[in-house]
């Protein structure tokens, strides 16, 4: 039997959406005022769902102390009040909320034992929302 187990966490980081890879003007044509060169700020939320069989001793698919301390160990003192293009993961990609998503997604993919990690959601505003569930083909 599988369950799954998710959590909701915050924190707050900044970025400038930019790549080498484009022209001044068409950094700015595709990213728009996230091309700001100073950066801006985003308060994200970060839901982490956990899956695998409930424990017959805890009732629990994962002690919810475990997984909190893996994401303020692994995600918060990474990430919370950073500039996120400084981080060495974004040093050859843009950091698109796509890409903090798969990156929060494989920091976190072998650190829960028995149970886990399903999916990664990340909330950059109250419409804007990613998911990310592991390597995906897409269709041809």
């Amino acid at each position: 039997m599988k369950a799954y187990f998710t959590r909701a966490y915050h924190f707050s980081a900044s970025h400038r959406l930019h790549t080498e890879d484009l022209s001044a003007e068409a950094n700015r044509a595709t990213f728009g005022k996230c091309n700001n060169p100073h950066g801006h700020g985003h308060n994200y939320r970060v839901e982490v769902t956990i899956a695998g069989p409930v424990d017959p001793a805890t009732g629990m698919v994962i002690n919810m102390a475990t997984l909190d301390a893996v994401v303020h160990e692994k995600i918060f003192t990474r990430f919370d009040h950073m500039n996120l293009n400084l981080d060495p993961l974004f040093a050859k990609q843009v950091s698109t909320t796509e890409n903090l998503c798969i990156a929060i997604f494989d920091i976190l993919k072998d650190q829960f034992g028995t149970a886990q990690l399903s999916k990664i959601r990340v909330e950059e505003t109250e419409n804007n929302f990613f998911e990310y569930s592991g390597d995906e083909t897409l269709p041809d």
